[in-house]
This record gives C-alpha cells, structure tokens and sequence, in this order.
C-alpha cells in the first residue's frame, strides 16, 4: 500500500489563472507590503492609506482559496492594519488578519491553538513599546512571532505520521530470541 503525499488544502483547488506557489507568494507580498506601507500614512501624507490598502486588499483578493475564504478576512483584515496606525500598543489587532491566514489557507480547527503567541505578542507589545517611533520595531517582533505561529498551523495541520510501531504476536514479549 502506497501512502500518499500530503497536500495543502488550498492547492487541490482549480485555479482560474496563475499557479498555486505563485499566488500564495504574490498574495502574502502584497498583504504584508500593504501592511507595511499603510503605516507610512501621516496627516500630511494620506498617499499611503489608499496604496497600502489597496494593496492589502488585492494580497486576499489573489490567494489561492474559495472566494469567500480569500475575500471575507480581507475587510476586516484591512480595518485591523488601519488600527494599527494607532501605535504599537496596538499590535494584538494582528490576531483579525492572522485568523484571516488560517481561514484562506484552510487550517484545521486544532491549527488555532497558534492563536495563543499572537495574543501574547500583543501583550508583549502593551508592556514593552510606548511610543509611535517604535512601531518599526514593533512590526518586526510581530512579523517573526506571527511567521512562526503560521509556520506551526501548518505542522498542525498535517495529519501525523503512521506509527511504525512493531506488532507482536499474542502471547509474546516483543523481545527478540536467538
């Protein structure tokens, strides 16, 4: 008996156009570059808000999911990374585009268990950052905890492997004689 691959969810649907890979990588791009680029926003320069959220938007739009996984997070995902324009002390609101993540990418039930860094790294980010300035690195403790937390859905959402475990016959000790 052959064991099959395991293969992302996600990747068994059709796809209208593109490939699989190459969406997912486009879609994250322009979702974190929306993210990013939106924060640059300021009173004075509201250029940002439109890009990035526009860009932000277009990243769910083109991941590969049905339509409403893709395209349900991507309003409030977008509110979320607006938020964020209120300073670090805000990075809990992460956990709206993170449970975004898992619902495009069609992670099991058990994958939001990874929930938990999240909300710590917003709980984290309460007690450390203080001031606006460091949202920059604010983001970036963020992008590595919410990275490995999507890195772990992903292990979680794998099916464990078939045990090798060795049957012994009834009766016997499972040791080997000579």
């Amino acid at each position: 008996m052959t064991a099959r691959a395991w293969v992302e969810p996600a990747a068994l649907l059709p796809l209208r156009w593109g490939g699989y890979r190459e969406r997912v990588v486009a879609g994250l791009v322009l979702i974190v570059g929306g993210l990013v680029h939106l924060q640059a926003a300021s009173t004075l320069n509201l250029l940002p808000l439109a890009v990035g959220t526009a860009a932000h938007v277009a990243g769910w739009a083109i991941l590969p999911a049905s339509a409403g996984r893709r395209l349900g997070p991507a309003g409030p995902s977008a509110l979320a990374i607006w938020l964020l324009l209120t300073g670090p002390q805000s990075m809990w609101i992460l956990i709206v585009p993170y449970v975004g993540w898992l619902v495009a990418r069609h992670r099991p039930a058990r994958s939001y268990l990874t929930l938990a860094p999240v909300l710590l790294n917003g709980a984290l980010a309460i007690a450390l950052f203080r001031e606006y300035d460091q949202q920059l690195l604010a983001l970036g403790l963020s992008a590595v905890v919410l990275t490995g937390s999507a890195w772990w859905a992903w292990a979680m959402a794998r099916p464990a492997p078939a045990s090798a475990a060795v049957t012994a016959e009834p009766g016997s000790t499972g040791t080997a004689s000579a």
